[in-house]
């Protein structure tokens, strides 16, 4: 099989903006742009992990205690972001949790001030919408990882990836400790990717991601086999997937969070009736969702999938 070579999407800003690492001692800011924080003990679990690692944490408002599936209005979630991105103080933004709500605010941000003053941003699952989103508009490399409520869940791999990324020593092999060879071949491309329930949500919006010539990786969790379906088959009927350079499946999961065999059977059947054909490589059962293994992966830098050597290797710095 020929190795696709690589085409950055034209959708994108030209040049890419890299965030600076963080260094113990340093403040990380804390966001809550989804849902609202069910669970306080899992919050303040995986803040004393932070604490723990040498950071000093800041919040603009207390989001701890809101009422509803939203982590607060709108306007209110919106102008969290931006006064935490503002603030000199913040070298790097995180995630509280995900659930949804991160597009209801897209329109809110200050994405001038983003893409003058870069800092490190992390989370996944609805803030999958976050990170996409900014990358398009910014191009700020962003980094899909662990949110606080998971920090204390995800296995150690999982853990030392993420605190790794935020001190800038992310290694430019991604060797996990399992995967799946679904198809065979080398493929060069930009890394996008994310929840899929919310990158298909974002379809036809202006924050939607570039589709053409990207290595492409999914998630999902709570989705049963044919809602997964469904949502394969729109991304193909709307021609979505007619131009990736590779695709990686990561852990398609029951609501408790347990990986499931049944769904990502599912899914890998349904890709390769959509994609068998394609002469790209495909992986599954990476580490990568809502799971305990959750690889921490750079959103907007060039990727090079090498299925000889089941590495997925970083082709440039995701780092100023």
């Amino acid at each position: 099989m020929k190795k696709t070579p690589y085409k950055p999407p034209s959708e994108l800003p030209p040049a890419l903006v890299l965030p600076s690492p963080v260094h113990k001692g340093d403040t990380i800011g804390l966001v809550a742009p989804s849902g609202s924080i069910i669970n306080q003990d899992k919050l303040e679990n995986g803040l004393q992990f932070l604490r723990d690692a040498g950071y000093k944490l800041k919040f603009h408002r207390d989001f701890r205690h809101t009422d509803g599936y939203l982590a607060g209005p709108d306007d209110e979630r919106a102008d969290e972001f931006n006064s935490v991105w503002s603030d000199p103080e913040v070298k790097a933004v995180i995630a509280a949790r995900g659930g949804y709500g991160s597009l209801r605010m897209l329109d809110g941000l200050n994405l001038q001030q983003v893409q003058q003053h870069p800092k490190i941003l992390i989370g996944f699952s609805d803030v999958t919408v976050l990170l996409t989103a900014i990358l398009k508009k910014t191009g700020l490399v962003t980094f899909h990882g662990p949110v606080v409520t998971t920090l204390a869940s995800i296995d150690e791999l999982s853990r030392k990836s993420f605190f790794d990324t935020l001190s800038g020593k992310i290694s430019p092999a991604v060797k996990p400790d399992r995967f799946t060879i679904v198809q065979d071949g080398k493929a060069d491309g930009m890394l996008l990717g994310g929840n899929l329930t919310t990158l298909a949500h974002m379809l036809a919006t202006p924050y939607e991601i570039p589709w053409q010539d990207v290595i492409l990786f999914i998630e999902d969790i709570g989705e049963s086999p044919y809602r997964l379906d469904r949502l394969l088959t729109h991304l193909s009927k709307a021609r979505k997937l007619d131009n990736l350079s590779g695709l990686i499946l990561g852990t398609f999961t029951e609501s408790d969070r347990t990986e499931s065999p049944e769904l990502a059977k599912c899914v890998c059947d349904r890709v390769l009736e959509l994609l068998g054909d394609k002469n790209i490589p495909i992986w599954s059962d990476f580490p990568v969702g809502h799971s305990s293994r959750n690889l921490t992966l750079p959103l907007g830098t060039r990727v090079e999938m090498d299925t000889a050597r089941g590495v997925l290797n970083l082709q440039e710095s995701c780092f100023a």
